[in-house]
């Protein structure tokens, strides 16, 4: 009788031992779940954004320009319209450079083709440099012409910017562009702009003092 408790015994162990090996072997084998750190970098790969603005020229046309961005990792995608002139369209291609923390700048050097009213290829670059409350922000490019040398030019955008409060910014702006004239070669004027969540607004007043004003409004998203 003892032996026959003792085997049994042996026996229900020895079933409880292989029962916790072959759960132990399925918990191994199960794969990890990803953290929500891996999941968040996931999700960020790919970040868009589109720009539209509105300008309102004096004695000439006014007219829509919008900007859609797209970024994979620090590789940059750009497409544009009305930006090198009135009814020309421009696709580029970049790559992202990123540096600094307290004092940031960030770099992108990038080559586009343009096409529509304006055709010609242009190399191009965007760069941001932030500090506290400032920003000095710029894009710029030179346009090759292909149909005629003599409309080669030099487009700029820049701007410098006073973030007062998290919403709300205030700063000077200048351009040199082809889709309008003026008696101005570079264009000079002043900013406000707002934010309210992923929606930034700003608007822009150019030449004021120097000749009839041009108006700039700008609206711009992150998705």
């Amino acid at each position: 009788m003892r032996c026959r408790l003792a085997m049994l015994l042996l026996g229900l162990l020895g079933t409880q031992q292989v029962a916790s090996q072959e759960l132990h072997s399925h918990a191994l084998a199960k794969p990890a779940a990803a953290s929500p750190e891996e999941m968040d970098l996931s999700d960020k790969q790919w970040s868009f954004s589109a720009l539209g603005s509105f300008y309102f020229v004096p004695q000439d046309v006014d007219y829509f320009s919008p900007v859609l961005m797209a970024d994979y990792k620090s590789l940059h995608l750009e497409a544009r319209y009305n930006y090198e002139g009135i009814d020309a369209a421009s696709l580029w291609l970049g790559y992202n450079f990123s540096i600094g923390e307290k004092v940031k700048f960030d770099f992108t050097p990038m080559v586009g083709g343009i096409f529509g009213n304006t055709c010609g290829v242009a190399p191009g670059w965007r760069m941001a440099l932030s500090a506290g409350k400032f920003e000095l922000s710029s894009e710029s490019e030179y346009v090759f012409d292909s149909r005629n040398s003599s409309d080669n030019f030099f487009y700029t955008w820049s701007e410098l910017r006073w973030h007062v409060m998290e919403w709300m910014s205030l700063g000077v702006a200048a351009q040199r562009s082809r889709t309008f004239e003026t008696h101005l070669d570079v264009q000079r004027g002043l900013l406000a702009g707002f934010t309210f969540k992923d929606v930034d607004f700003t608007f822009y007043v150019f030449n004021l003092g120097w000749e009839d004003p041009t108006f700039v409004v700008s609206v711009g998203i992150n998705f």
